[in-house]
């Protein structure tokens, strides 16, 4: 009944430039071939994309010359093109209207993982950063997956409880370093994680810092094993788009 005047008033717009578009949540005829999806065959621990299928236990020299602490770790597009867009959209420009659907992506890249999750946890903003910015954008797309997978969202069980400087323009140790001793699970949130299965959420897989000492924080209180699920990642050698997938393979 309202659906044509909501639609006068509030026209559908592109989830990555704004232009008009038939329906919600789509991409335009322009936006569309500037997402990559990362798809199978992939390393089994860090979801880096082969070049082709090598069988079954072959994993990426990431996930062996550098074991994480997480046990599997997935992201449903390349961080390049119109996925930068949208990120930054939602980060720094309010547009929490577009979490839904960059959380619908995420469910078809961490079907896996979703299925053996136990609860959804968000990586934290400090309680400063979230007071100017108002939200915490992976507490957007954490909560829109767990809304639509029907597994339990948990956003307060670990806390930021050191204020980081910005991560952008740090290497992967100035990251490490910056991070160090910035998230605590307190005892309440050591209840709920105790022996469970969380699936971690940010928007953005860069070098892997962040999520390494949120997990690292999560195992500490108990947590039984961590996986993570992000929108977008940088790849191994460069997220310009150009990439080369992963074909160094062990074992």
């Amino acid at each position: 009944m309202f659906e044509w005047p909501a639609r006068i008033l509030f026209p559908p717009v592109c989830a990555g430039c704004r232009r008009h578009v038939s329906r919600p949540g789509v991409l335009c005829g322009e936006c569309w071939p500037r997402l990559t999806f990362l798809e199978q065959p992939w390393c089994p621990v860090m979801g880096t994309p082969f070049s082709h299928d090598m069988g079954e236990g072959f994993l990426s020299g990431e996930a062996i010359g550098d074991p994480p602490p997480f046990e599997r770790a997935r992201a449903a597009v390349l961080y390049d093109g119109v996925a930068c867009d949208m990120v930054r959209g939602l980060k720094y420009h309010d547009r929490t209207d577009l979490a839904p659907w960059m959380a619908g992506w995420m469910l078809r890249a961490g079907s896996e993982l979703l299925c053996e999750a136990d609860m959804i946890v968000p990586v934290p903003l400090h309680w400063r950063r979230f007071f100017r910015r108002k939200f915490n954008q992976s507490a957007e797309l954490a909560r829109a997956v767990a809304r639509a997978s029907g597994v339990r969202f948990e956003p307060s069980v670990v806390r930021r409880v050191r204020q980081t400087r910005q991560q952008v323009g740090l290497v992967r140790r100035e990251r490490e370093d910056n991070l160090r001793g910035a998230f605590r699970v307190e005892p309440e949130g050591a209840l709920a994680i105790a022996g469970r299965r969380v699936l971690l959420v940010d928007d953005v897989y860069t070098t892997g810092a962040t999520v390494r000492a949120v997990t690292l924080a999560l195992k500490k209180g108990g947590a039984g094993a961590v996986d993570v699920l992000t929108f977008a990642r940088v790849l191994p050698g460069g997220g310009d788009g150009d990439f080369q997938p992963d074909t160094t393979m062990l074992i």
